[in-house]
């Protein structure tokens, strides 16, 4: 594994946590090997654990995740029902 600075690692360690893209994706679209970000990962973790304002940061991360997956899932029901109700509109008529 190559030499990776600082800024280039909490990129990816935001895509993980952030955005949820899995060790492999990141692992195969920045061709980094998934331990290497395991680990990444993990430091950033433990880094928390010893500086709030990166503990701070980690809990928005998980936050903003949390709501992307939400939003994701209430816009899937939206259209859901925005299909049913069309349908339902057309057996009306």
């Amino acid at each position: 594994m190559g030499s990776y600075n600082d800024e280039f690692k909490k990129k990816i360690v935001r895509l993980h946590l952030e955005n949820g893209q899995s060790l492999k994706s990141l692992s195969d679209e920045y061709n980094v090997s998934k331990s290497g970000i395991s680990n990444w990962v993990k430091q950033y973790r433990e880094e928390c654990q010893n500086n709030t304002a990166a503990k701070e940061e980690y809990n928005l991360m998980k936050e903003n995740l949390r709501l992307k997956r939400e939003l994701e899932e209430l816009q899937k029901e939206n259209s859901f029902l925005k299909k049913a109700a069309a349908f339902f509109a057309k057996e009306v008529d």
